[in-house]
């Protein structure tokens, strides 16, 4: 026989799969989920019977740590010991269990995440209210299992007197399934249990009237009644906690924020240390110094304020950007008839009552055997003491004990069980105070298996009696409410004044793109003036803004999309750099390019505020200004344009102007603003102006009243004044007049054969011409010659020949 012949092929796939589940089904039911009756991990369970098994009780000096890790390592619990010791540490640990299961001595570790001192060092004991897990478990109320080498019996669940699953919550996590159940206020739990098995009918709701939700035992603010109820209803759910804190005035007007209370599992040097980073980063401009003054008097951490910082600002930002305040998601997960389940509050309350109903049953049959059999012992011995001397007579005439005891069994009817504890009775039993007290205690007996009876056979009995010592476990070991609900999530809303400090500044953006932010003190030790703010060469200044780091600039595109970019995000540099590519700043399309920039402080500012896009195929569009709010950083649309349509200009108005479209033919409409009605962002606008095939506008003009001229410039830089009186209001969507004449002709000199802007002007308006081959005129409209609305202008800037003119704006 070959050796290949000993083996069977198999499938990787099957074999991981069938390992792997095994595994899974291991990790699921006995280690990182707890039982629904006891509320305990098999570690912890193990963990506290063998300290209960080895005496190691409250009312016993403490013992070595390390001594009940052995025990539960060698009889129970066949891992590592620091498994074992950590499941320990964490029960000894106050900021994490509602109460205690063990009373630790020694270090057990902080708040701040120190470990626990090693086991050789530190001591234990069970604590009082882990008795009561404990309680009645030697009187058969719950199953043992053999341990794993067969050398000791363990229980598979402990009887468990108050519903510790609530009270001291759990996390785990195992393959598949992870658990997550907050700790609850013991009284409250208990209050809803009694309620629950009077009226077993009761819905959530009136549940809720008992416990109104998790109780922390690091205290703290929880927020959100609907996460609450969401997670008792169907186990999943989530909440806020936020730590409690106040902000107190300091002489001198200064005023410091004071965190007495944290977030459950929240690690307050961790805390400590992201806040004092916040300070250091300088993040926030106003925090002087975080100590962490904690000490026997409890948690207490103070943030130091500069003077006249936002104290609310800053709290609400540290409660924003830190563990101060952090998200807890319930998942109730429990071991329910050795499966997973995900539970509502009222099946976990459910379980545990029939959990209840079982062990007070077993525990009142254990007693009532034990009774019954002590009564059938006191029936023997008060008869025989009635007939005492032919008893004696009978064991004299015996031969041996056996005999005497089938003797008395055969001659007066005695059982087994009575013959042998009248030959073992004691001569000075036979006193008549003795026989009297026998007769009290079989009285007595019988009035307590009659009790016991009743409570196996009424279930109203059996209620009242779990009932009862719930109500003292209540009055003995319930504490005080430590977390406060609040129904409403706050909504943490963080001024730019806290993180931003308020500076004027000069925000320059280029014809190339270029973009940059100048102090004032840079702009004035470059001299002072405009014009010698730094460009690349052929580049030039096209807006440029005097606005404050609060402020925002709202970037509108020619593909009709637009960018909020706050002023701080803008990247400083002295006045003469030449700035970053505005692509480093928001995602500005390649093909894109940028039309308009408008600065605003707030959306709500001013309600009446509309921005008025013009296109270059002469719709206009009027939306109010609050629907561009945004929070994203990237393009958002802004107007819905047609096929080849551009945005030309968007404006800020206030809907009482009129507005003067003039196109590239030399036609030029005036018409009210009010014509144009509001409408939502993404809409596509009115006709402004009805335009010949082969035109558009080429600029958009805000007029009022009839002063001032009306200043056009054509592509070869001639250009002429018009008064606006000769511009009459007209109706929206119009053919228009003409405003320029181009003169044609083989032997006159052209004046151009298009217009490329126009300038509204009432007094002075310095411009620049930039040509298409970067050549730059700067000229003022006063040079323009005043004329009829429909002339050929002068000369204002000299165009090379096969150059024109393609940019007009006002310098700034």
């Amino acid at each position: 026989m070959s050796m290949l012949e000993n083996f069977l092929p198999a499938f990787l796939e099957e074999v991981v799969g069938d390992r792997f589940g095994r595994y899974s089904k291991y990790i699921i039911q006995d280690r990182a989920i707890p039982d629904v009756r006891d509320g305990l991990k098999p570690v912890q369970r193990r963990i506290l019977y063998a300290m209960y098994d080895a005496g190691n009780t409250p009312d016993k000096p403490y013992r070595k740590s390390a001594k009940t890790v052995g025990d539960v390592m060698g009889n129970y619990h066949p891992h590592g010991d620091s498994p074992i010791y950590e499941g320990m540490v964490r029960m000894a640990q106050p900021w994490k269990m509602g109460h205690v299961l063990v009373d630790g001595h020694g270090n057990w570790g902080s708040q701040d995440d120190d470990p626990a001192a090693a086991m050789r060092y530190t001591e234990a004991r069970l604590s009082p209210i882990a008795m009561e897990l404990m309680r009645d478990i030697e009187k058969r109320t719950v199953q043992f299992k053999d341990n794993f080498d067969n050398t000791a019996k363990e229980p598979v669940v402990l009887p468990a007197r108050f519903p510790n699953l609530l009270v001291n919550g759990v996390s785990g996590i195992s393959a598949g399934f992870a658990t997550e159940i907050p700790p609850h206020n013991l009284r409250e739990v208990i209050d809803a249990c009694i309620a629950l098995m009077e009226k077993p009918g009761l819905t959530l709701e009136e549940i809720r009237l008992f416990i109104k939700g998790p109780d922390f035992p690091t205290g703290g603010i929880i927020m959100g009644e609907e996460g609450i109820r969401e997670a008792y209803e169907t186990g999943k759910g989530r909440i806020y906690l936020r730590s409690k804190t106040e902000i107190e005035t300091l002489r001198g007007g200064k005023q410091q924020i004071i965190v007495t209370e944290i977030p459950y599992q929240v690690v307050k040097s961790r805390l400590v240390s992201a806040m004092e980073n916040i300070r250091l980063e300088k993040k926030v401009d106003g925090i002087a110094e975080v100590r962490d003054e904690s000490g026997r008097n409890g948690l207490r951490i103070v943030v130091e304020l500069k003077k006249d910082a936002d104290a609310q600002g800053i709290l609400a930002y540290l409660l924003k950007k830190t563990d101060l305040q952090v998200t807890y998601n319930f998942n109730m997960v429990a071991i329910v008839n050795r499966a997973p389940r995900q539970l509502g509050l009222k099946a976990m309350l459910d379980a545990y009552i029939a959990h209840q109903r079982e062990v007070v049953t077993y525990r009142t049959q254990y007693e009532l055997e034990k009774l019954e059999d002590r009564a059938h012992v006191l029936e023997g011995l008060v008869k025989a003491l009635n007939i005492l001397d032919e008893v004696i007579e009978a064991i004299k005439a015996s031969k041996n004990r056996q005999d005497a005891q089938n003797n008395l069994q055969w001659m007066f009817g005695f059982t087994e069980r009575q013959a042998d504890a009248i030959l073992t009775l004691q001569l000075y039993r036979l006193t008549n105070l003795e026989i009297t007290s026998l007769q009290k205690e079989l009285d007595e007996i019988q009035k307590k298996i009659t009790v016991l009876r009743g409570i196996l056979e009424s279930d109203k009995k059996l209620i009242a009696l779990i009932r009862k010592e719930l109500l003292e476990i209540r009055e003995k070991y319930g504490i005080d409410r430590r977390s406060v609900i609040q129904d409403e999530v706050e909504e943490l809303k963080v001024n730019l004044e806290v993180l931003v400090a308020q500076e004027d500044v000069l925000v320059t953006l280029s014809h190339e793109g270029y973009i940059k932010r100048t102090s004032m003190l840079s702009f004035t030790r470059s001299g002072g003036e405009r014009e010698g703010s730094g460009v690349k060469e052929g580049d030039y200044i096209k807006h440029l803004f005097e606005v404050d780091t609060l402020q925002n600039l709202l970037i509108f595109t020619q593909r009709g999309q637009y960018f909020l970019l706050p002023v701080h995000q803008i990247p400083e540099f002295k006045w003469k750099d030449n700035g970053t590519a505005l692509v480093n700043v928001i995602p500005l399309a390649k093909e894109d390019r940028i039309v308009s920039v408008v600065p605003l402080r707030s959306f709500d500012e001013e309600p009446e505020l509309t921005l008025v896009f013009v296109t270059k195929r002469g719709q206009v569009k009027r939306t109010e200004l609050k629907d561009y709010e945004t929070k994203r950083t990237g393009a958002v649309a802004a107007c819905k344009l047609g096929d080849g349509d551009e945005v030309l200009s968007v404006t800020v108005s206030r809907g009482r102007q009129e507005i003067l479209l003039l196109t590239k033919q030399g036609m030029a409409i005036r018409f009210a603003e009010s014509e144009v009605n509001a409408m939502g962002r993404v809409a596509a606008g009115v006709r402004g102006i009805n335009l010949k095939e082969d035109d558009e506008v080429v600029a958009a003009l805000w007029v009022e009243g009839e002063e001032g001229e009306i200043l056009a410039v054509s592509d070869l830089g001639y250009g002429k004044r018009s008064l606006l009186l000769d511009y009459p209001l007209q109706s929206r969507g119009g053919k228009g007049l003409q405003t320029f004449e181009f003169k044609e002709g083989k032997r006159v000199k052209p004046n151009g054969s298009r217009l490329v802007g126009g300038v509204h002007c009432k007094e002075p308006v310095p411009l620049l011409a930039v040509t298409k081959e970067g050549r730059m005129h700067s000229f003022s409209s006063e040079a323009a010659p005043l004329a009829e609305r429909k002339s050929v202008g002068k000369a204002l800037a000299h165009v090379d020949k096969n150059d024109e003119i393609v940019d007009l704006f006002v310098k700034e």
